[in-house]
């Protein structure tokens, strides 16, 4: 059969009406590369479907990992608040019991200074019974007597105490210690001492007001003296205007054997 083909029209009737010769034609016109592409591309089509169900696969396992992870590390750190709840308790109660502790030695503390500061002040003043004499010449006198208390109790009895109060003439009669001295010009006086362990402000009123006192009672000229192992600094500003004299006793003579 001859066939006459003239124009592309002509090319393109005879194809159609010829399949087979389509076909022959594709494949003598295109490249095997060209004409296994469909197939290739099916085939990768495929092959990528089955990565990604495999990818969704996995990540659906990882997701469900991820979720158990996270209800487990909500456990955890639900039982670490539990547990952190329990210690902050048992530390509250800890702290609690200490400063119970505490308080109770600092009652002890206390209660024990209060037992020890008149054994102190007893210990001081017998130590500066002893140095009588130098307290008296450190007030540039001469000591004549230490005087005691029923010549205290003597003096307020056969003197005017009008206007005195009551527990102001019993402080002076329970004076720590008073001393008869006398001046360099033979002059007869009095030494009105106040002891502490710890010389303070109320040892300082009491000396003042003992000195004056026995000038009241005597007509003499009475010095006030503080005697102890130190002073409290609140009495610096009265020592070092003369108000009162100090008399440091010995921190040797003060120690107990």
């Amino acid at each position: 059969m001859q066939l006459e083909i003239a124009t592309v029209e002509d090319l393109v009737q005879v194809l159609d009406a010829h399949p087979q010769w389509r076909e022959a034609l594709r494949e003598r016109l295109l490249t095997r590369e060209l004409l296994d592409l469909p197939q290739q591309l099916a085939e990768f089509a495929a092959a990528t479907d089955r990565r990604f169900e495999s990818l969704e696969g996995r990540i659906g396992s990882v997701e469900r990992q991820l979720a158990e992870f996270i209800a487990a590390t909500d456990r955890r750190f639900e039982s670490l608040e539990g547990r952190i709840g329990s210690v902050e308790r048992q530390l509250a109660e800890f702290i609690a019991a200490t400063d119970r502790r505490f308080e109770s030695l600092e009652r002890q503390l206390h209660q024990l200074r209060t037992d020890v500061a008149p054994l102190k002040a007893a210990h001081a003043k017998t130590c500066a019974s002893g140095e009588a004499d130098l307290i008296a010449e450190e007030q540039g006198l001469s000591l004549l007597a230490v005087v005691d208390r029923q010549e205290l109790g003597a003096l307020v009895r056969s003197s005017d105490t009008d206007g005195i109060p009551r527990h102001e003439l019993r402080s002076f009669r329970l004076a720590d210690i008073v001393l008869r001295a006398a001046d360099a010009a033979g002059t007869e006086c009095y030494v009105a001492v106040e002891v502490s362990y710890t010389a303070n402000g109320r040892d300082t009123e009491r000396a003042l007001r003992h000195a004056r006192f026995l000038t009241r009672f005597t007509g003499r000229r009475a010095h006030a003296v503080v005697a102890g192992l130190r002073f409290d600094e609140r009495i610096r500003a009265a020592v070092e205007a003369g108000e009162v004299a100090w008399y440091q006793l010995d921190p040797k003579v003060m120690e107990v054997d």
